[in-house]
């Protein structure tokens, strides 16, 4: 296997363990155990667990921009801005929200924000993808404001494990926040 083809399972690695226990608890040794090769290795990749941290929410970060990106280009070039943040919207639903570790590590980097280096990176893809979304759409800072509420929204209710509607074991109140969720243009 080559150090890039390792890295990359090292990453796939940390992001399922940071999804699972957040950064403060999450440990470099398990991290190298999910991934087969020793803690040594995984420093040696990455410098330090904030490091790797960091560059997994770049990873996930730039998952949500490439989302975004690919949403826009379904819309019609004549949609309304409204149109396209649906567009913006429904590619990122497809895509990032069904792997319930890419929003669980977005999260835990909020969360984790009080860290100097870790809120910097966070906030600074925050504003990158808030100011994308306005780019690539021409909505008004009110209509990514609620498009970001709504998408923060879907994100913890990922995390929650509430998102299935079909389910029998999902909660009367989850299922009438998915149900109705456009009902008053969000």
């Amino acid at each position: 296997m080559t150090a890039t083809e390792r890295s990359a399972e090292v990453l796939t690695a940390a992001t399922s363990a940071f999804a699972e226990s957040g950064y403060a608890a999450t440990k470099t040794d398990d991290i190298a155990r999910r991934a087969g090769v020793s803690q040594p290795y995984v420093i040696r990749l990455f410098g330090t667990k904030q490091q790797l941290f960091l560059a997994v929410l770049d990873q996930v970060c730039g998952r949500i921009e490439e989302l975004f990106r690919a949403g826009a280009t379904q819309a019609a070039p004549d949609a309304s801005p409204k149109d396209r943040l649906d567009s913006l919207g429904s590619h990122f639903g497809d895509h990032f929200l069904t792997d319930r570790n890419l929003p669980r590590v977005f999260l835990q980097g909020i969360a984790a924000a009080s860290e100097p280096a870790i809120g910097e990176n966070i906030r600074d893809h925050f504003g990158r993808l808030y100011n994308l979304a306005k780019e690539l759409t021409g909505a008004t800072t009110y209509e990514v404001r609620r498009f970001f509420g709504t998408g923060m929204l879907l994100i913890d209710l990922t995390a929650l494990q509430v998102t299935d509607i079909d389910d029998a074991d999902t909660p009367p109140w989850a299922t009438e926040i998915l149900t109705n969720l456009g009902e008053d243009g969000i």
